[in-house]
């Protein structure tokens, strides 16, 4: 961000000094406005090149951001149902051992 400020107060120095040059400068009021008009279509054309470059990179960020969020959310998920299934694993043996000592017991 504050790189986007430099270059915004540069931008922005360099388009008043522009403007009071040309404003200064002897020449007929039509060729001063044109010039005018000129510089500023310039300016605005530069600017909006710079924010379609930074909202490109944004959106490329976000991008990569989200794809590696739901990377983890997915990987998430195969370790819950690992770890759900070692559980239903662990209480089934558990339930035939149980069932094993009740039999060996009910036949004492």
């Amino acid at each position: 961000m504050k790189s986007d400020k430099i270059i915004l107060g540069v931008l922005g120095g360099v388009a008043v000094g522009a403007l009071l040059g040309v404003l200064f400068a002897p020449d007929k009021g039509n060729n001063t406005r044109k010039k005018i008009a000129d510089k500023s279509n310039d300016y605005t054309d530069e600017l909006k090149y710079k924010l379609d470059n930074i909202l490109g990179t944004i959106t490329q960020k976000y991008e990569k951001i989200w794809a590696e969020g739901e990377k983890l959310v997915a990987e998430g998920k195969s370790k819950m149902n690992e770890v759900k299934h070692d559980g239903e694993d662990l209480l089934a043996q558990g339930k035939a051992s149980f069932n094993e000592v009740k039999k060996d017991i009910n036949s004492i």
